[in-house]
C-alpha cells in the first residue's frame, strides 16, 4: 500500500472517529437534541392546534396557494426555521465553546485539519435535521392536517442545500468567535435578520415584492423559497439553488481559512 493511500485512510479514520464522538456528544446535550430534533414537530403542530388561520386558506388570491390550508402554507417557513436555529445558533455556540475551554488548542496539536472539525459537525446536525423535517411532517400530517409534498425529491434536495448554505454562514461566525458568548452574539443577530428574510414573522408569499426579492439572495430567504415552491408544487425556479451553493461556496472555505484554534 502507498503512502498516499495510508494517509487518505487515516484521514478518513479520522474524521468518522471525530463524528461519531460528535454524534455522542450531541446525544449528551438534551436541549440541543430537542431543538435540532423535535422542536420543528412541536411548533407545528401546536401553531396548527391553536392558530385560527391554520384551517384556512394560506393566500386565496393565488390559484396554487388557495389550494392549501394555511399550516400546509407554514410548513417550509418552520424546516428553515429549524435550519437557522440549529445553523446560525447552537453550532457555532458549540465550536466557540469548545475554543473557550481550550479544546481546539489541544486539538491543533494533532493531525485533524480544522475543516474536519467543521465537517464531523455539518454530518451529526445534517443527519439531525433530516430527522426532524421526517417527525415534522409526519406530526403535522397526522395531528393538524399537513398536505404532503408536491415535489419531494426537489424538497429535499433543497432542504440539504440550506442547511449546507446556513452552516457554512455558522461556520464564520464559528470560525472566528473567540467563545461561546461571542458566538451567541453574533449568531443571534444573524438568526434573526435571516427569519425575517426566510418569512417567519410574515410568509414570503404575502411580503411586498421588494422584501421578497431581498429575500431571495439570503441564504434561509433562498432555503424558504425553494423549500416552498416545491412543497406547493410551485413552478420550478434554480435562482434560489444558485443563490445557496454560492454562499456554500464562498462561506464555507472562508471559515475553514480564518480558522482560529485559540
Amino acid at each position: 500500500m502507498s503512502t498516499t493511500t495510508i494517509a487518505r485512510t487515516s484521514v478518513s479514520g479520522a474524521l468518522s472517529r471525530l463524528t461519531a464522538v460528535e454524534a455522542r456528544l450531541f446525544l449528551r446535550e438534551p436541549s440541543g437534541a430537542f431543538f435540532a430534533v423535535l422542536f420543528p414537530a412541536v411548533l407545528l403542530t401546536v401553531l396548527g392546534l391553536v392558530m385560527p388561520w391554520a384551517d384556512l386558506p394560506f393566500n386565496d388570491k393565488d390559484p396554487i396557494l388557495s389550494q392549501i390550508n394555511g399550516i400546509t402554507g407554514y410548513a417550509p417557513t418552520v424546516l428553515a426555521l429549524a435550519v437557522a436555529t440549529v445553523g446560525l445558533s447552537s453550532y457555532p455556540q458549540t465550536i466557540a465553546g469548545y475554543r473557550g475551554r481550550g479544546v481546539l488548542r489541544r486539538m491543533s496539536t494533532t493531525p485533524v485539519p480544522p475543516s474536519r472539525i467543521l465537517v464531523a459537525q455539518l454530518a451529526v446536525n445534517l443527519v439531525a435535521l433530516l430527522v426532524a423535517a421526517v417527525l415534522m411532517f409526519a406530526a403535522g400530517a397526522l395531528v393538524v392536517g399537513v398536505a404532503a409534498p408536491a415535489e419531494p425529491l426537489v424538497l429535499l434536495g433543497a432542504f440539504v442545500l440550506s442547511v449546507l448554505a446556513a452552516f457554512s454562514v455558522g461556520s464564520v461566525i464559528a470560525a472566528l468567535a473567540p467563545n461561546a458568548p461571542a458566538a451567541t452574539a453574533w449568531g443571534m443577530s444573524v438568526y434573526f435578520v435571516s427569519l425575517f428574510f426566510a418569512g417567519v414573522w410574515l410568509p414570503l408569499p404575502l411580503m411586498p415584492d421588494v422584501v421578497q426579492t431581498i429575500a431571495g439572495y439570503t441564504p434561509l430567504g433562498a432555503a424558504s423559497e425553494a423549500m416552498a415552491a416545491a412543497w406547493y408544487g410551485q413552478p420550478f425556479d434554480v435562482l434560489p439553488f444558485v443563490v445557496m451553493a454560492a454562499w456554500t461556496l464562498v462561506a464555507l472555505p472562508v471559515s475553514a481559512r480564518f480558522f482560529r484554534w485559540s
